[in-house]
């Protein structure tokens, strides 16, 4: 792609004159092999403070949220102790897309990842449709996560408005994200470094209480793993159902390819952190989950209504449920800090790309796009709003239009991989590529018919379809957006020629 001539609308890496002049063929062909990645130029405005240990940290952060302290006690009342399975299985699956999408990010590193990936393997309309939805996503995600928030602390403090406590909560991270990169990587790297010591902490007391070393405490043996009807009680069927439940648990990983742009080595940075950071979480959720249905019966009330408190309870800690609390509450506001970065950065190389508005790429002093983050800390809030006055209605229909949207980035992923993995290896050359994707093609093929047999199993089940249908119908939005935007281009062209 050529820069833009002057006259043009300044967008790094495009130009849409003679994009336009060549027609729709060539908007949307694949980039060329030695071509740099789109918005690659639009993202030398970007800081480069980040270090390999804080989007270590952020993937490790973004994964470990509520998806573990609140819903790992669904995953076991759906399937059992084989619930440890659906974990081996969806982190499995998970593993093999995070080492797709490093390799990409490794060779090229951009702060669009997936989107600019997916651009430059299917065209731009890919690129434009997988960015905007990943961005409406995680912006109703950030609803979510404030409300969730502002709900527990409300609970502690009856006479602080909810509301009060949102506003709070936006305006420090929205500082947060605007002092600079490498500021905002420091700050999340303690703040998900809290988090990563509670699962720690829970996980010694665990091994403790299953070894019977705490004061009033016996060996557990498995006596729970496999009493209660055994050990997948409610069959192959719950361990699918499980499956379904704990899957998109480990989202929020990606937002270290994100990132990776802004590192400052960042083909080293992101293949030595992606290296690390799968494994512990897969360690993270499988661990902790198989204390759980060690030390208590997965059938038990306890489990079902607070896993993380029901083994601290037994335990003997005093104030687990106070404890725990506290602990999601940082596991929020960390996910809710990173996600503000990871849409910014999105909606930044979307506009970078000529696909979103040029207001967008505004960065400040500090390289920071800093209206990028003001949108999406105000659509948080607007989110926040939605889910106070329609909870039932119109933001339940959105949060379902979100509910299979990673399913839509992994599926992305995989197919940019399988294309672009020959391009990237011919642009390397002898170097090779500094990370590299086990078994191409087959373990991607694999991995492919793995997401296949996933939509699947979504069909079979009622909430799932629904949210199925509902992410299809987001995608379709998108991309009629997308044909809008493409045929007005084609037709400016075609005026200005």
């Amino acid at each position: 792609m050529t820069p833009s001539p002057s006259g043009s609308t300044g967008v790094p890496g495009t130009d849409p004159a003679a994009a336009s002049a060549a027609g729709p063929a060539a908007t949307d062909a694949p980039a060329a092999a030695d071509a740099p990645a789109p918005g690659a130029a639009a993202d030398r405005a970007l800081g480069h403070g980040l270090r390999t240990r804080h989007l270590t940290m952020m993937g490790l952060g973004s994964a470990i949220g509520a998806g573990l302290f609140l819903g790992s006690g669904v995953g076991i009342a759906t399937a059992g102790p084989a619930v440890l399975v659906s974990y081996a299985v969806a982190g499995v699956l998970v593993v093999m897309i995070m080492r797709m999408l490093a390799e990409m990010a490794a060779a090229s590193p951009a702060s669009g990842s997936f989107s600019v990936y997916a651009e430059q393997a299917l065209g731009r309309w890919a690129g434009f449709t997988l960015g905007w939805v990943y961005w409406f996503t995680i912006v109703m995600v950030l609803g979510a996560e404030i409300t969730g928030v502002a709900r527990i602390v409300t609970g502690w403090f009856p006479d602080v408005p909810q509301w009060g406590v949102a506003l709070v909560v936006v305006a420090v991270f929205a500082v947060v994200n605007l002092a600079g990169v490498r500021q905002f990587g420091e700050f999340e790297f303690w703040f998900a470094a809290l988090k990563v010591a509670a699962i720690v902490g829970f996980l010694v007391v665990g091994v403790l209480l299953v070894l019977g070393v705490l004061p009033g405490t016996s060996p557990v043996g498995t006596s729970n793993l496999l009493g209660h009807g055994g050990f997948a009680p409610t069959g192959v069927a719950g361990v699918a159902a499980g499956l379904l439940v704990v899957l998109f648990a480990f989202g929020g990983i990606e937002i270290v390819t994100i990132a990776s742009a802004e590192a400052a080595d960042p083909q080293r940075a992101v293949a030595r952190a992606t290296r690390s950071i799968v494994w512990r979480i897969l360690a993270f959720y499988v661990g902790s989950v198989a204390v759980m249905v060690l030390v208590l019966p997965w059938d038990s009330p306890q489990l079902a209504d607070g896993p993380f408190v029901a083994v601290l309870d037994l335990a003997g800690l005093p104030g687990a449920a106070r404890l725990m609390e506290v602990v999601v509450v940082l596991a929020l506001l960390s996910a809710f800090n990173a996600n503000i970065y990871a849409t910014s950065r999105m909606a930044f190389s979307l506009a970078g790309r000529g696909d979103g508005p040029a207001v967008l790429r505004r960065v400040s002093r500090r390289d920071v796009p800093w209206v990028a983050v003001l949108v999406s800390v105000a659509l948080g809030l607007v989110a926040v709003a939605l889910n106070w006055l329609l909870p039932d209605a119109l933001l339940g229909i959105l949060l379902n239009a979100v509910g299979a949207s990673l399913l839509v980035v992994w599926v992305f992923v995989v197919v940019s991989q399988l294309r672009l993995r020959p391009r990237l290896a011919a642009a390397a050359g002898p170097a090779g590529l500094p990370l590299r994707m086990w078994g191409y093609p087959w373990l991607t093929w694999a991995t492919l018919a793995a997401l296949a047999g996933v939509v699947v199993l979504m069909l079979t089940d009622a909430a799932a379809r629904a949210q199925l249908a509902a992410t299809a119908g987001l995608v379709a939005v998108v991309v009629g957006i997308y044909a809008v935007t493409a045929r007005r281009r084609a037709r400016a062209g075609v005026g200005s020629a």
